[in-house]
């Protein structure tokens, strides 16, 4: 019998192929446990995308007390894709295999074929394409009981490229039945005992490696006479340069020319790695083992990597790790007043200071009652977001602060709302008071519900943004146990209400703001243009995140939403035509929400390059540093208002973009306006729960980067360039 769980699957014929299957591996398991010779498939269900099928294959169908077996990860590779072998070259990630195994059972390690050279310019990866077996075995304790099952599980992670590179991740899932005799799956292991068959066995002979002015060479006596187009595969990634050509020289002494890697070390007087050749025109590959000469050995020793610089932090400890719990606080509580003043949060502020002016003159306990209340709705807010950031956390989902606004339907929905509260202000319907009575029910609880409404409001339009300090207490907070992380967030909130409070308890401020009057009716509809604005913003978030398709269902979406209103409000009278009119409303709400959601899906947006902007991935970075270029990395989201305030204020200005083109500079972009684990991942690395995030990696191998402020400013900007180029303004001008 089989199951497995992965993350991508190849639509309802797959599902339905697996369940008919399902039912017939388990008549054949039952059957099986009476009889021990039979046969049952032993093939997990595979874990599919558009360029993977993967699948776990044991050689056994029931499995012994004690017994060693044999496995293999099988990978089904589209054409012109790659995976990568144990040292993946110039860039890439390895497959990795994570066993949850019963008690008392081994895995061991993965046995490696012969990989190719996989040429990307100007890369070489070192990997496999086409179809490609990763044997290894698993040992089943002596004390395992027949009758029982032997419970496999298996997290596997690679990486698989061909011009771009997209991780990816499956859960396999085995159940053989325990049995006093094994029972074999003879094609299985047929298929099995053939990949194993085919690995690198070890040479007869052993290799020397020695320096030739500068070039390494690795001497091959006895290797076969009539051997060529031989090619050098180290398991260590610091010993030659990848890409470089590797001259054979023949005769009696045969021997390959390589060249040293820049980041050259030897840990070991013995090199290990894989040699492959053809003789008299068949494929060869053989484990080679070479002593380095001692001088050589000197030299790798005391090469040691490069000490890399501390990160800069700017403008106090920017990774979140580095806090304390009381700076921690302290900054997310400064981070959440700063949070107030930001494009996206001050439309809604203005709408409650309008609500406290009405009341100035009349109750200072109901301005009040209404400044706590906001606050109220404030912190209730907050700890939702700070429960759902912790409860995804827990369970293996890398999110951080304006998560939600990763999902296109949540984006629609708010722009949705965003409409209604403009055309409320404009007076095309009424919600709780009319528009020419705005503040008499302040006192009645429409009017206390408005105000904990608005602060819910204001947090959910502030999760775009993120204020300086908030980034490195954010870093700090998803890292830590939830009662830690849960102060850090309510310190943010309290910060975020501390100025609307204020001015509730300041009767002094109360008393500067104007007599009510005909102003305020103007000011109000004023206000609903920046609503409209930012309904228009995140009608572009959608539209980047799910393409035409995204804005065609936020414009339906907004239609509906406005309809369902026009059409309460003329049922109103009897009880029989209001209930009419709200059936009728809830049917068009929910009709439009299950077409948004059908149609916003993410993934439909633009690929991030752009002209000299380049798709960011951990690989690109350190092979450019390979190169000897500075790079800029722009962790950045299209709903992120301080990410498009810097590419109006700094990236994008002609000055910065000529010092980045004078110094060679790399631009790198990471968009995570929808869900990336591997960007949320590079984030976290670097303290952060959030974007934006700026990083200028230096011109040097495996060099760490510099941080730069949330706030962007065009010298800074170049300064920091001239910094990773290793160069100042003057030599940077020189030819």
């Amino acid at each position: 019998m089989r199951h497995g769980v992965g993350m991508f699957r190849d639509g309802d014929g797959i599902m339905r192929r697996y369940l008919g299957k399902r039912f017939l591996h388990g008549a054949a398991l039952a059957l099986g446990l009476l009889v021990p010779g039979l046969a049952v498939a032993a093939e997990s269900a595979p874990v599919t995308s558009p360029r993977v099928t993967a699948t776990l294959l044991s050689s056994r169908d029931a499995v012994a007390p004690g017994e060693r077996f044999k496995l293999a990860l099988v990978q089904k590779l589209a054409p012109h894709w790659h995976t990568y072998w144990l040292n993946p070259g110039d860039s890439g990630e390895p497959t990795q295999i994570k066993w949850d195994l019963p008690a008392g059972a081994t895995a061991g390690e993965i046995q490696w074929p012969a990989p190719k050279a996989i040429r990307v310019e100007p890369l070489v990866n070192f990997g496999f394409e086409g179809t490609v077996l990763l044997p290894l075995e698993i040992t089943v304790p002596a004390d395992a009981r027949p009758g029982e099952t032997f419970a496999l599980k298996a997290e596997a992670t690679w990486l698989v490229c061909e011009k771009i590179c997209i991780p990816e991740e499956g859960s396999f899932s085995l159940e053989l039945p325990i049995s006093t005799a094994s029972a074999v799956d003879q094609a299985a292991e047929a298929r099995i005992d053939a990949a194993i068959a085919a690995l690198p066995k070890p040479a007869a002979f052993r290799g020397k490696l020695r320096d030739d002015a500068g070039k390494l060479v690795l001497d091959l006596p006895g290797l076969p006479a009539g051997a060529a187009d031989l090619r050098f595969f180290p398991v260590s990634d610091t010993l030659i340069e990848h890409a470089a050509e590797q001259p054979f020289a023949a005769g009696d002494k045969p021997a390959l020319t390589l060249t040293r890697s820049s980041a050259f070390k030897l840990a070991k007087p013995e090199i290990s790695g894989i040699l492959t050749f053809t003789e008299e025109g068949t494929p060869r590959a053989v484990t080679l083992l070479a002593d380095a000469d001692p001088a050589l050995m000197a030299a790798g020793m005391a090469a040691a990597p490069e000490a890399r610089p501390a990160v800069v932090r700017i403008p106090m400890p920017a990774e979140g790790a580095d806090l304390t719990l009381w700076a921690a606080l302290a900054f997310a509580f400064a981070g959440g007043l700063i949070l107030n003043l930001m494009p996206c949060v001050l439309p809604v502020l203005f709408i409650k200071a309008l609500g406290f002016a009405q009341l100035a003159h009349r109750s200072r306990s109901e301005v009040r009652e209404q400044g706590l209340l906001f606050m109220g709705g404030v912190l209730v807010t907050f700890m939702v977001l700070a429960g759902a950031v912790i409860a995804l956390g827990s369970l293996g989902s890398s999110v951080g602060w304006g998560f939600q606004l990763q999902s296109p339907p949540l984006v629609i929905a708010l722009a949705v709302v965003m409409v209604l509260i403009g055309l409320n202000l404009l007076g095309a319907f009424e919600i709780g008071t009319s528009v020419t009575g705005l503040g008499d029910g302040l006192a009645s609880r429409g009017g206390r519900l408005g105000a904990f409404m608005t602060g819910v409001l204001a947090v959910v339009v502030a999760t775009p943004c993120t204020a300086p300090f908030m980034g490195a207490a954010m870093g700090y907070a998803v890292t830590q146990p939830p009662a830690v992380a849960l102060s850090v967030f309510l310190a943010l909130a309290l910060g975020f209400a501390l100025p609307v409070v204020a001015l509730s308890f300041a009767p002094g401020l109360l008393r500067l703001l104007p007599k009510p009057g005909r102003w305020m009716l103007v000011l109000k509809q004023a206000f609903a243009f920046p609503m409209f604005a930012t309904a228009i913003w995140l009608i572009w978030v959608a539209s980047v995140q799910s393409g035409p398709q995204g804005v065609l269902a936020a414009l339906v979406a907004v239609l509906a939403a406005g309809f369902a209103v026009w059409l309460i409000g003329v049922t109103r009278g009897s009880f029989a035509r209001r209930a009419f009119g709200s059936v009728l409303a809830a049917l068009v709400v929910l009709g439009a929400g299950w077409f948004t959601v059908q149609n916003a899906v993410p993934g439909a947006a633009t690929e991030a390059r752009a002209g000299d902007i380049e798709a960011w991935s951990p690989e690109r970075v350190a092979a450019l540093q390979a190169q000897g270029k500075p790079v800029f990395v722009n962790f950045t989201a299209a709903w992120c208002i301080t990410c498009i305030a810097n590419e109006r204020v700094a990236l994008s200005r002609q000055e910065v973009k000529d010092a980045f083109a004078r110094l060679g500079v790399v631009y790198l972009k990471a968009d995570w306006t929808n869900r990336d684990s591997r960007i949320a991942k590079a984030l976290a690395e670097q303290g952060r729960a959030g974007v934006p995030l700026y990083l200028f990696y230096p011109a040097r191998k495996e060099a760490q980067a510099e941080i730069l402020p949330q706030l962007l400013t065009v010298d800074g900007l170049i300064a920091a360039a001239e910094r990773a180029a290793g160069r100042n303004a003057k030599t940077a001008a020189l030819p």
